[in-house]
């Protein structure tokens, strides 16, 4: 650890541009960067006086295939992006964090009961965390804490995976010489927030954010799931990674997205499996009426979309190892047009007034012509959209959806390398 104050120095002495150029990959980013970081130390020390710290950087995700797949063990393509949270860390006995404007409550780790008052709650998630690395037998300590995030809330990029996976990764790094495995610390986070927070989620967001890079994951033994890092350079491609923050908030849709893993689990239950991926898809059809005494049309329709789903990101991660950028589209196609018949998580049915998604996919559809494909992001019901367009029609998009969503309301991302990292120490 080195003391604050001197960290500051060094930032604008330049000693890191070669770190936050790696990093954040966008040489463009370094200034803002730069000073993101001098800003959230300097408010460090006006929190907790100028101490010894570590700084840490926990990436946002964007889902590239695989909508909804996870829960029921089957398999994604998912990808760490440059926009990150940031924390600066310093050692105390118990747990403090201000989270830009939000002043958590501080948490006394000698205390790790599921409190129900904590559901849905920041606090609830870290002390998920820290109950879970006690569980499996990993060390624990108390820290002070401002964090400081551009990953978008309610935007499908995953804050609240990249704030699991945060704690998660302090924790090794302060207490376990950052020993623990990426992976075990995205599944810390997943039973954080499924038990804690108490909301159903599968594994990829979590994972994603702590491995880092673009992954293949297959979660057929959701215990010790199978993730692949895909060596897949998309400036090469001549195409940008666009997400579109629609500003539809994920807020009040728990009740949307606990119906997709509760529907596609009473077509597996018919089976007597658990999940999906265990059943097999042929014996599904052939006893599609009798499901259909016993479930709704659209548990049916939902599993259908997971059946395909599963195969064809194995058939993205393949276009991609064998350099075809053209199937790579076309599967991207496939896979959001499943999203939006099938597995139906572009609105809600709670309130079809509001369909902001889809409107922005009609609308992105219409602007990109054959410049560029978009599909639905993350969890879907709001949020975001994602869009892969080449790169010198990228102003034209931006410029024309911007107009009906808001000045800023397009991110141009890139693919990070890294996942949850120690930055400075």
């Amino acid at each position: 650890m080195k003391k604050a104050s001197e960290i500051i120095k060094q930032i604008k002495d330049c000693q890191y541009d070669d770190l936050f150029n790696d990093v954040y990959i966008d040489v463009h980013l370094l200034d803002n960067q730069k000073d993101r970081y001098i800003k959230a130390i300097e408010k460090f020390i006006s929190l907790y006086g100028d101490k010894d710290v570590t700084v840490i950087s926990v990436p946002g995700r964007s889902e590239v295939c695989g909508n909804h797949t996870d829960h029921q063990h089957g398999q994604v393509l998912a990808a760490a992006i440059n926009l990150d949270i940031i924390a600066v860390v310093g050692i105390h006995d118990s747990i403090k964090v201000l989270s830009d404007d939000y002043d958590l409550k501080e948490i006394n780790i000698t205390d790790l009961d599921k409190k129900d008052d904590e559901a849905g709650t920041s606090e609830g998630l870290i002390r998920g965390v820290l109950a879970r690395f006690v569980q499996l037998g990993y060390q624990i300590g108390g820290f002070q804490a401002y964090m400081t995030s551009d990953v978008l809330q309610g935007s499908g990029l995953s804050s609240s995976a990249a704030f699991e996976v945060m704690i998660g990764t302090i924790e090794s790094a302060l207490y376990n010489q950052m020993s623990v495995d990426p992976v075990f610390i995205g599944q810390i986070g997943q039973y954080s927030e499924n038990v804690y927070f108490e909301k159903p989620c599968g594994l990829m967001d979590q994972c994603a954010c702590s491995v880092g890079s673009l992954i293949h994951i297959d979660f057929k033994d959701n215990d010790h799931p199978v993730v692949e890092k895909i060596d897949v350079d998309f400036a090469r491609y001549h195409h940008s990674l666009c997400i579109v923050d629609v500003h539809a908030s994920h807020a009040d849709l728990t009740a949307d997205y606990a119906s997709i893993p509760a529907e596609m689990k009473a077509v597996a239950q018919y089976f007597g499996q658990d999940f999906l991926r265990d059943v097999d898809e042929e014996a599904f059809y052939q006893n599609l009426a009798l499901i259909r005494e016993q479930v709704s049309d659209r548990a049916i329709l939902r599993a259908i979309h997971l059946f395909n789903e599963n195969k064809r990101v194995e058939r993205i991660v393949e276009a991609l190892q064998n350099d075809d950028f053209t199937q790579f589209k076309k599967v991207i196609v496939e896979s959001g047009d499943s999203s939006f018949k099938y597995l139906q998580n572009v609105y809600s049915n709670f309130d079809v007034d509001h369909q902001a998604v889809s409107l922005a996919l009609a609308l992105s559809q219409n602007i990109l012509g054959d410049h560029g494909v978009c599909r639905v992001h993350g969890g879907g019901f709001a949020g975001t959209m994602q869009a892969f367009v080449e790169d010198d029609f990228v102003s034209t998009y931006q410029e024309k959806i911007e107009a009906v969503f808001g000045k800023g309301s397009c991110h141009i991302l890139k693919i990070r390398k890294y996942g949850g990292k120690i930055m400075i120490e």
